[in-house]
């Protein structure tokens, strides 16, 4: 996808948006700081998957959404506009098709996820679109990377493909790559299936998640859970007021689009066949 670079206003709103100060340099300390700061302040979601309202992969519409409109995103535009303010700072990096839960799902999964492979003096895994996945950059390396008490690790799994581990119990588990794989086609097609078909799981289910220090928070459908070194806890959500101010409260995002997310979730749910003993 051929886009323009950002210009020098864009990159200084989203290093605003995201608590960035001081000069941003290509190097690592700026890498690390500006990964940090977007996971921690922009929240992982895919409510307009899961609402029916269309989204793509251009970054300039990802900073529309996400830095001017102070929404969240999935992968295609939070590693999307993040790897486009990255190239904007001076970073070099490769935008690769990858694929999450390939162990189960085989290379059908390849494309449903945007990684990205950070050039310096070695190459780093820079990913802000997994949701629960990483809070720093890690070395592209084999090994076990632990951050903020949880571990994270990459395999490598052979004849130029590799696999990146999540942390334990996170959604999703892992995701495969190689560095070979950067087709545009393939993102672009499980793009478009992932927010339109009914079998997505971005249209069985919202989620949404945002990192707090060290802890996680996450709202899957109607129950907020909050896990971590500080936090340890559970709820379920019981009306659309509760569901917006949850938004608003742990996500930092307006409840505008509590109402229609809270009707598709009891719509679902009522489609659901009943339990039977």
């Amino acid at each position: 996808m051929a886009v323009p670079p950002a210009t020098p206003d864009q990159l200084a709103a989203y290093l605003a948006r995201i608590g960035f100060s001081g000069e941003a340099r290509a190097d690592l300390d700026t890498l690390v700081a500006v990964h940090r700061g977007h996971i921690e302040t922009i929240a992982w979601e895919c409510i307009d998957c899961f609402i029916g309202r269309p989204t793509g992969r251009d970054p300039r519409a990802a900073f529309d959404k996400l830095v001017t409109g102070g929404r969240g995103g999935w992968c295609y535009e939070m590693n999307g506009l993040f790897a486009w303010m990255l190239e904007a700072i001076g970073f070099s990096l490769t935008r690769l098709a990858a694929g999450v839960m390939r162990d189960r799902m085989g290379d059908a999964a390849m494309g449903n996820h945007l990684a990205l492979i950070v050039h310096l003096d070695r190459d780093y895994i820079a990913d802000v679109g997994l949701g629960a996945g990483l809070i720093e950059p890690i070395p592209f390396a084999a090994g076990r990377h632990e951050q903020r008490g949880v571990a994270f690790a990459l395999e490598d799994l052979g004849d130029g493909w590799w696999r990146f581990h999540n942390q334990p119990d996170a959604l999703p588990p892992s995701f495969d790559f190689s560095t070979d794989l950067r087709d545009e086609a393939l993102l672009e097609n499980a793009c478009q299936w992932l927010q339109s078909d009914p079998a997505s799981p971005f249209r069985q289910n919202v989620v949404i998640q945002r990192y707090h220090g060290a802890d996680l928070a996450s709202l899957v459908g109607a129950t907020l859970v909050r896990k971590g070194v500080d936090a340890n806890e559970q709820r379920s959500l019981a009306s659309a007021a509760e569901y917006g101010a949850a938004l608003s409260e742990t996500f930092g995002l307006v409840g505008d689009d509590a109402a229609a997310i809270w009707a598709r979730i009891g719509m679902l749910a009522a489609q659901k066949p009943a339990v039977t003993q």
